[in-house]
């Protein structure tokens, strides 16, 4: 009744295609949040099968997942509880991302050599050593490693998308921080930057390894050029299936609120998917599904379980799929569509399909 359809064979073609662009610079496949939705074991498999030689996740719970699927790629993992155990990441071959000094010294005390990856603040103002810590922290790591505890295999950065003289100087800074880390006495063999949309449009910052994040599900990450542009191709196809219809009268109330009322005599269709399924109410009224290939308006409130649609006079029944959204190139609205209908990102819309909503995957 209610399904993702996920086309693996797209995100290994968008992660092949995104390789080509950035010149064959090596690429992390970034599938936190459950790969963005979309899976993270199938979509780590695929990305591997793209071209990625890395895996990136947010935190180690995720990496686990991945390592217990039979996944033995290089991963890194960076957001972590200040009071967490690191000994099973690093057990699991787990990349630490390491981001202050007390994060360094619970890596060097956990059992066996951590693998870890400095992570440096550039201009983002999230996690990362601030520019007056790098020095500690890159004496203390280099001390680490030449007793055996770690090895720093990683320096990395994140960039903010605030702007081309802004990433411009971000690469500075990253540049800075590479000489420093130098100069402590380290050689990480790993520097990156750049994620999908500086990897694609600032390639002073694509060093050394780029991070495909949503690129690699077929989304783009820029406002004035679509996936289609981008020769990118969604991978998630979002459908529900009709469950009743009804014929209305004009100036019938629909949804909580009546916000809609039908302008004349009409079709009312019910499609099981509300916002305890992902979709955000921000979109109710403004947003649109494809029923038999025509694009018909979300009429009133999306709520928790359902929302309703006005098909018109369109031949319209119960067990007809609505797709929700999908690869415009097929004449569907997309994932962006339903993020500009409800003022956010199309980030957003993918990670929110919740665990109601079954995946069912295309080889």
């Amino acid at each position: 009744m209610r399904e993702a359809v996920i086309d693996i064979s797209a995100i290994t073609r968008n992660v092949d295609t995104l390789l080509a662009a950035v010149g064959g610079v090596p690429a992390m496949a970034i599938v936190k949040s459950n790969g963005y939705g979309h899976g993270a074991v199938q979509s780590a498999r695929a990305a591997l099968a793209g071209g990625a030689t890395w895996l990136g996740v947010a935190d180690i719970d995720e990496a686990l997942q991945l390592r217990a699927a039979g996944i033995d790629a290089p991963v890194l993992a960076w957001l972590h509880d200040p009071h967490g155990d690191f000994a099973e990441a690093v057990g699991a071959g787990v990349d630490l991302g390491v981001s202050h000094l007390g994060e360094l010294e619970r890596a060097a005390a956990a059992s066996g050599t951590a693998f870890v990856q400095l992570k440096v603040d550039t201009g983002l103002g999230r996690n990362g050593a601030d520019p007056r810590e790098w020095d500690k922290l890159f004496s203390a790591a280099a001390a680490h490693e030449r007793a055996g505890r770690i090895i720093v295999r990683g320096l990395w950065s994140h960039l903010a998308n605030a702007g081309t003289a802004a990433d411009a100087a971000q690469v500075g800074q990253f540049v800075a921080a590479i000489a420093a880390a130098e100069a402590a006495g380290l050689t990480p063999e790993l520097t990156h930057l750049a994620a999908t949309a500086g990897a694609l449009r600032s390639p002073d910052a694509r060093f050394g390894l780029v991070r495909l994040g949503v690129g690699a599900y077929g989304l783009s990450p820029f406002d004035d050029a679509d996936s289609a542009a981008l020769g990118l191709v969604p991978a998630m196809e979002l459908r529900a299936t009709v469950v009743a219809t009804k014929r209305v009268a004009a100036g019938t109330g629909v949804s909580y609120g009546h916000d809609y009322r039908a302008a004349a005599e009409t079709t009312l269709a019910l499609v099981p998917l509300g916002y305890a399924d992902g979709l955000p109410r921000q979109a109710s009224g403004s947003a649109a599904v494809s029923i038999g290939g025509v694009a018909h308006p979300v009429a009133g409130r999306i709520a928790m379980d359902q929302f309703v649609v006005d098909v018109g006079d369109a031949a319209v029944e119960a067990g007809d799929v609505a797709i929700v959204f999908g690869d415009p190139a097929s004449g569907v609205p997309s994932a962006t569509d339903w993020a500009d209908a409800a003022g956010t990102i199309n980030y957003d819309i993918v990670t929110g399909i919740g665990p109601r909503v079954q995946r069912r995957y295309l080889p």
